[in-house]
């Protein structure tokens, strides 16, 4: 079973660590909005039909304090996230962007002080800061006389605030809902955030029409790093329990950069490897316990 659990985990991060390479070679295909858009549109044909009723009357007897949690979630995890990661990808290559990933932690701890009232300790302090100054090594390319920070950069990062958000919003949750219910949710919620975003796109002309490769992305994106690998991850924590399998998301930006250079030929830098040195480092301390 553990060989099993170990297999699935591997698929997981596969699937997830795809979805930046995925974005960056549809880049041209379809715009970044309609693409986010496209694909809480398939998440939510797939399983509504199984659990639309439950998750109307569980919510009917939701009252505020349980829909605030869920109307924050549906902001920055159902399309939000997604659509800068995607919109990020148009100016940054997926190895700088998928470093990014390690950085979850270090928005979480932030976000955790204001909102659910956790002491930052000096130490976390510390790390908070090694961390950003890798990010700034690999948002400058190493060259700090840059006034500007790498626009595709500030994007990935952005959307990796988004998911420190959409974790911490998480612990706040207090309904009802099952899995497949929670995630038809907050994807319908995504589509109706993202509707001013797809608006501009079709007011500004950007390219919606849907060609084979970006529908190709999208159904990836959809069923792969979505459904399959969100139903990867509950039954990989079930079994090999949340602290081990939280540990190997950070297998995920090697396993990125190595499919990047496979598909895309982007290969690192020495600023990729200096700068994933320090994010690495500086989350190790700010989450260690003394």
């Amino acid at each position: 079973m553990k060989l099993t659990a170990w297999l699935v985990l591997a698929g997981t991060l596969l699937l997830w660590s795809g979805n930046w390479i995925v974005a960056r070679a549809v880049r041209d295909e379809i715009a970044p909005g309609f693409a986010t858009a496209g694909r809480l549109v398939v998440v939510i044909l797939l399983l509504a039909p199984f659990c639309w009723r439950g998750m109307a009357h569980k919510l009917a007897r939701c009252g505020w304090p349980q829909r605030k949690p869920l109307l924050l979630l549906g902001l920055v995890g159902g399309g939000l996230h997604l659509a800068l990661q995607w919109q990020g990808l148009h100016y940054t290559t997926a190895t700088s962007a998928a470093l990014y990933l390690s950085t979850a932690p270090i928005f979480i701890l932030l976000l955790a002080r204001p909102l659910l009232r956790e002491r930052i300790a000096a130490q976390q302090w510390a790390g908070v800061l090694i961390s950003f100054c890798g990010v700034t090594i690999i948002g400058t390319q190493g060259d700090f006389s840059l006034v500007s920070f790498n626009l595709g950069d500030a994007l990935a990062l952005a959307s990796m605030a988004m998911w420190g958000s959409y974790t911490v919003f998480l612990r706040m949750r207090k309904d009802a809902l099952d899995t497949p219910e929670f995630i038809t949710l907050v994807c319908l919620m995504g589509l109706a955030w993202m509707a001013p975003w797809v608006l501009w796109e079709l007011w500004a002309g950007k390219k919606i029409t849907l060609s084979l490769p970006g529908g190709l992305a999208v159904l990836y994106s959809a069923i792969g790093s979505l459904l399959l690998a969100y139903a990867g991850w509950n039954y990989v924590v079930k079994r090999l329990g949340a602290a081990r399998a939280a540990a190997t998301m950070h297998l995920m930006p090697a396993i990125a950069v190595g499919l990047a250079a496979l598909f895309l030929d982007e290969y690192p830098q020495w600023f990729h490897v200096a700068g994933i040195a320090l994010i690495l480092a500086g989350v190790g301390l700010s989450t260690t316990r003394r």
